[in-house]
């Protein structure tokens, strides 16, 4: 294996990382070493075994002591590639680590190797108690995974034509959840025309998914890849949780970090990925802290690890079906077939997308008609004309990000103006793009096909009548969400006329006056909905301000109430 090794100091790292090597691949002092082995164990393995792999759970961080270890990774046909090797006071792995997730690679045994093993609660025991030390590790283990999303390394294969449906749809659920990925087109690459003659898929079943492990996949669902990634975590029905947080948006990710650094059990479920509708946003620009800005996507990434981090327990894509007030502790049934229990229930569900009605409008979703702007859209545009609509400060954002790609941005909105809607730092930058065209008062009534998708679109003017119709290929809808709560009908959580959810002072008295007498007198907290130990945070409470700040602080928040609940005792009455 000698012939395929490769030197931490000669492995290539992207531009944006090559500055940083040392904290990529540092070198621990025996000191440090030995301020660890509180937290491992030590194994020894012979020449040629295989240590780490990704078809099996992650065993955690190794802390070389002895020997050395090759790590590599497959090509689509099977071949090994080397990635780096390491040597005495080099330590391996990422942050899946945290979490237990597989490896992303393959790790063998140069020579009679001898490593500390801290599997991963003792890895966040160690990030979260060595102050100095355990900034070091988490530093190089955040950097290795972005070094990993910007090459691909590490990760699954997609093979096939790009821009098809089924390839964004599985590059969005990919990238949305921090997961490293390469996408190969067979007509411009030799190892995926390679594996597209020895699968011979049929039109439906592309993109291929080349898998780390070497298994190959036909257009699969998000939850058959999540769960050959090692990205869905089983659950286990005979657990309770201190608090499960159904929505992984901002509000539920904040609720996470507080609540699991304060020694809570914690289960946080989403149906897509981490970030709610704020990972989709390509820059947000008004969050304190951040004058620059920031992206969605990398504002949820750092929650998630520091979710991790302390311990929460994530599992993507999962959805919650039902919820189960009747007895306590309370019950979820999820869409898997598992029911969970949890003694507190936060509800961060957040909002849909709004669909407007255009006729035959879902046979172009993911096909020309899309809900968010991310890279991986705005790249399918480049030089193209595009039609984006919605006044709000998503559709803002998206407009500006998308004005950097398209050749035209057409923008159409309902009410005479964006001064109502949008924030007025959007509405200058706006102004001042020379490929955006504002529509006041004017709205899609058809979309026209094609055989990739979508092949032009009508709008008219509402105030005048006049039509336009344009060629184009890409459509944008901002056009608002509406409350994720369908899953509440049945189990007593009080919800205003357009579905969100009521908590504290928006509880009118009668609701309460319904469950005094059954529960105790029972007053609900702030943050507290119509049945006690019951939360609702973010976008899908009644009341919330729709900004990610709010959402983050209302997440801090709650598990203030829910330790008030917890403290209570058992909640639900006889």
């Amino acid at each position: 294996m000698d012939d395929i090794s490769a030197n931490a100091a000669d492995i290539p790292l992207p531009p944006s990382l090559a500055s940083r090597r040392e904290q990529i691949f540092p070198t621990l002092a025996t000191t440090e070493i030995n301020r660890l082995r509180r937290f491992g164990t030590v194994h020894v393995w012979q020449p040629g075994e295989i240590i780490f792999d990704p078809s099996s759970p992650g065993a955690g961080m190794f802390v070389l002591l002895q020997g050395r270890i090759l790590t590599t990774r497959k090509n689509g046909l099977g071949i090994e590639i080397p990635v780096v090797e390491s040597g005495p006071g080099n330590f391996t792995g990422e942050v899946g680590q945290l979490s237990g997730r597989p490896a992303l690679a393959y790790g063998r045994a140069l020579g009679v190797v001898e490593a500390l093993v801290i599997d991963p609660p003792s890895l966040r025991a160690v990030v979260v108690a060595e102050a100095e030390l355990g900034e070091r590790i988490m530093r190089a283990l955040i950097l290795r995974r972005m070094g990993l999303i910007e090459t691909g390394g590490g990760g699954p294969l997609l093979i096939g034509p790009p821009g098809t449906a089924g390839m964004v749809r599985l590059q969005g659920f990919l990238s949305r959840n921090g997961h490293p990925h390469l996408v190969l087109d067979p007509a411009l690459d030799s190892v995926a025309e390679d594996v597209m003659k020895l699968h011979q898929p049929h039109p439906n079943e592309l993109p291929l998914v080349v898998c780390p492990d070497g298994t190959v996949l036909k257009c699969p669902t998000e939850r058959e890849l999540a769960h050959r990634l090692g990205l869905y975590i089983e659950l286990n029905a005979e657990d309770v949780y201190d608090v499960a947080i159904v929505g992984a948006g901002p509000a539920g990710l904040a609720a996470a970090v507080y609540a699991a650094s304060e020694g809570l059990s914690v289960l946080v479920l989403d149906t897509h990925s981490f970030g709610g509708q704020a990972g989709a946003s390509s820059r947000i620009e008004n969050y304190l802290g951040f004058p620059t800005g920031i992206s969605g996507q990398a504002l949820a990434g750092r929650a998630y690890v520091q979710a991790q981090k302390f311990g929460a327990k994530m599992v993507v894509p999962v959805k919650a079906m039902a919820l189960d007030c009747s007895g306590f502790p309370y019950a979820l049934q999820l869409d898997c077939g598992v029911r969970i229990s949890a003694k507190t229930v936060i509800i961060a569900t957040g909002a849909r997308y709004r669909r407007p009605a255009i006729p035959e409008l879902e046979k172009y979703e993911g096909r020309g008609v899309y809900y968010w702007v991310s890279p991986i859209e705005a790249a399918l545009c480049r030089q193209e004309e595009v039609v984006l609509v919605g006044g709000g400060n998503s559709a803002g954002q998206a407009i500006v990000f998308l004005a950097s790609h398209a050749a035209h941005v057409h923008h159409l909105i309902r009410g005479p103006d964006l001064t109502k809607s949008m924030s007025k730092y959007l509405i200058d930058r706006i102004g001042s793009l020379t490929n955006v065209t504002l529509y006041p008062e004017s709205e899609i009534v058809s979309i026209e096909g094609c055989e990739e998708g979508v092949g032009g679109v009508q709008w008219h003017n509402r105030k005048d009548g006049s039509k336009q119709t344009k060629s184009l290929q890409r459509i944008f809808l901002f056009v608002g969400a509406d409350p994720n709560t369908d899953w509440l009908e049945n189990c007593g959580v009080k919800v205003n006329d357009k579905g969100f959810v009521c908590t504290g002072s928006d509880l009118p008295s009668i609701d309460f006056e319904r469950t005094a007498h059954s529960q105790n007198d029972y007053r609900p907290l702030s943050l507290e909905t119509s049945i006690r130990g019951v939360f609702a945070i973010g976008d899908v409470r009644a009341s919330s301000t729709k900004r990610v700040a709010a959402a983050v602080g209302e997440g801090a928040s709650v598990v203030v109430q829910v330790h008030a609940r917890l403290a209570a005792g058992k909640a639900i009455p006889a």
